[in-house]
This record gives C-alpha cells, structure tokens and sequence, in this order.
C-alpha cells in the first residue's frame, strides 16, 4: 500500500460505521463501470420482444399492414432459448 493509501485508510478508520460502509460502496461501485449501451440496448429490445411473443404488446402495425407471422411450431422451428 503506498503511504497515500495508508494515510486514507488510516483517516478512513475515523469513520462512523456507516460513513465507512458508504466509502466502501462508493470504492466497490468504482471498479465496475456498469453495461455499455449496446447491451442495454440489447437487452431492452429482447424484452421488447418477448413481451410482443407473449401477447403484452401489440405490434405496432395496423390491420392493413401487419406482417405475416408464423409461429415457430408452423415453420418447423424448435424454441432454443
């Protein structure tokens, strides 16, 4: 540990319980920057889609325009998720 480390550790021990449990979440969170956007995006549009397969949204298309879908069981598909 260098001597600037120290020092804050040793400052750090003057902490209550919960400023120092607070430190160390603060450090902890520091480490992990959290996902990039392209995950979140990716993740959102899986939801979007899983909500659309399980009937909670509707397509967005109207009558007229509304793209013909198949289910996996008629186009010969099994599920891998």
């Amino acid at each position: 540990m260098t001597a600037t480390a120290q020092r804050i550790f040793i400052n750090a021990l003057t902490l209550t319980p919960i400023e120092r449990a607070e430190l160390i979440d603060g450090l902890l969170h520091s480490f992990d920057p959290g996902p990039d956007q392209s995950q979140v995006d990716a993740w959102k549009a899986e939801a979007r889609i899983d909500a659309y397969e399980a009937g909670l949204v509707a397509s967005g298309f109207g009558a007229q325009e509304r793209p013909e879908r198949h289910s996996q069981a008629e186009r010969g598909e099994r599920d891998t998720r």
